[in-house]
């Protein structure tokens, strides 16, 4: 069986890269991996080509806990615990707790969260077929087809054989994610993830614990729905092993994207409060991840509570950056692509040299590592200067994380335009999300009014 996201041979390539990022010395045990015949290349895929034999295998448990077991170098501007983190932090901005409009702050907030919920899924469902396609293949893709620059849902109506053969279309979402086939938005973890944090919500309030979440994955979320860092936490978490260790233990996923598409929703129901926002993303987040993948998480969750109070994705970024240690490789990335950004006028040839140094700096990364991905977030953002067909487009032609980039960018842009993002975008969606929770399909507007009554009825 090939198992993705949790071979042992699979796990030590990516641990090598993520202890060397952590400062640790690994050449030691990248050259014992070597002399046994073991490739120290990570795979793209969850999953290398070549299953190990049972001999490499089993080393690469042993080198695997030797990484573990070696202390990395102190990082106070990398913290994990939420105090430390929280010390950090600049002042947490002043900003409205409820969006004004004509019909009064309830009504506002309420058009935003539809507006999130609906953006976010379309968005996702955008970068669903191209999902892990570089940028290469995605222009070429959309130039076959004739839809270059992006501005609709991806189609295989006129796709060269030959482009096809080159780049193939992400497996499962090919079915049900192109304009000629899509009937509602198809079950993903990006949408998968909200709908268990309100369902946290509505159990816990805010006072959940990170066991709680733990808790609620094995009730509520099956296992092989997981990837990267959330599997290897599940995993964990079936071997009794206790918070934070879960983020930690044969994970070397736990800097990447995961946690930051889980944590839309506590800024939903945080408006305006980017600093609370962070704080129950934070304990989400640290079942799986650490360092920059919380950050992530973090950040998410701040530009979701910033996007239901501020008018504009400038005011936005300014607020959720207050939420992210300043001194954090994450920081750092949201400052570049927010630059970028700001200096593209919006052009073809503007929205490429942003994404080309973006590329530089981060295309030594995994496709699903978060620092790359934040980088195209917080450009895709400032770049769209608020319009959601730019800046999702930009967010999926990007490459990389297509279909998670493209939802947090655009759960952002669909609460700042209350729902108003067009038609050809949420015409296809006939209002349904599918999911593999239990419950089954779920309908955006039960999903918008759930959330809003968390806050207006104080259950959050």
């Amino acid at each position: 069986m090939r198992l993705t996201w949790a071979q042992p041979e699979d796990l030590l390539t990516h641990e090598l890269v993520q202890s060397a990022a952590e400062g640790k010395d690994v050449t030691g045990v990248r050259d014992r991996w070597v002399v046994a015949g073991g490739d120290p290349t990570p795979a793209v895929s969850g999953a290398g080509p070549v299953p190990a034999t049972p001999e490499l295998r089993a080393l690469a448990r042993l080198l695997l806990a030797e990484l573990e077991a070696r202390p990395a170098p102190s990082a106070p501007e990398e913290p994990d615990r939420w105090d430390e983190i929280l010390a950090l932090l600049p002042p947490a901005p002043d900003l409205p707790r409820r969006p004004s409009g004509p019909d009064g702050p309830d009504t506002a907030y309420a058009a935003r969260v539809r507006g999130a919920w609906t953006g976010r899924a379309a968005g996702c469902l955008l970068g669903k077929p191209v999902e892990k396609i570089p940028r290469e293949g995605i222009e070429e893709i959309l130039r076959s087809t004739g839809r270059w620059p992006l501005e609709r849902y991806f189609t295989a109506v006129g796709l060269a054989d030959d482009v096809a053969a080159r780049w193939p279309w992400n497996r499962r979402s090919a079915p049900t994610s192109l304009e000629e086939n899509i009937d509602g938005m198809p079950e993903d973890d990006d949408l998968n993830y909200p709908i268990l944090a309100l369902a946290l919500l509505e159990r816990h309030g805010r006072g959940f614990t990170t066991d709680d979440v733990a808790q609620l994955w094995l009730d509520n979320l099956p296992a092989g729905r997981t990837f990267t860092a959330e599997r290897a936490a599940y995993r964990n978490i079936l071997d009794a092993r206790p918070v934070p260790e879960t983020a930690t233990h044969d994970n070397p996923f736990r800097e990447w994207i995961g946690a930051l598409i889980r944590t839309d929703l506590f800024g939903w129901v945080s408006p305006g409060d980017v600093r609370e926002a962070a704080r129950l993303a934070w304990a989400d987040a640290r079942l799986s991840h650490t360092r920059n993948g919380t950050y992530g998480a973090q950040w998410a969750a701040g530009l979701t509570a910033a996007a239901m109070v501020c008018d504009g994705v400038e005011d936005v970024l300014d607020a959720a950056g207050a939420v992210v240690p300043p001194g954090s490789r994450l920081a750092a990335a949201v400052r570049l692509g927010r630059s970028l950004g700001r200096e593209c006028d919006g052009s073809e040839a503007g929205v490429r040299a942003g994404l080309d140094r973006i590329h530089a700096e981060y295309g030594h990364l995994h496709w699903v590592h978060v620092l790359n991905n934040a980088a195209v977030i917080a450009f895709a953002l400032s770049a769209g200067r608020g319009e959601f067909g730019p800046s999702v487009s930009i967010a999926v032609t990007a490459g990389w994380d297509t279909d998670s980039a493209a939802a947090t960018v655009g759960g952002v842009v669909g609460a700042l335009r209350s729902g108003d993002i067009g038609e050809r975008w949420i015409g296809p969606l006939h209002g349904r999300i599918a999911t593999s929770l239990p419950g089954g399909e779920q309908h955006i507007a039960d999903l918008a009014a759930r959330t809003v009554a968390l806050v207006a009825g104080g259950g959050a």
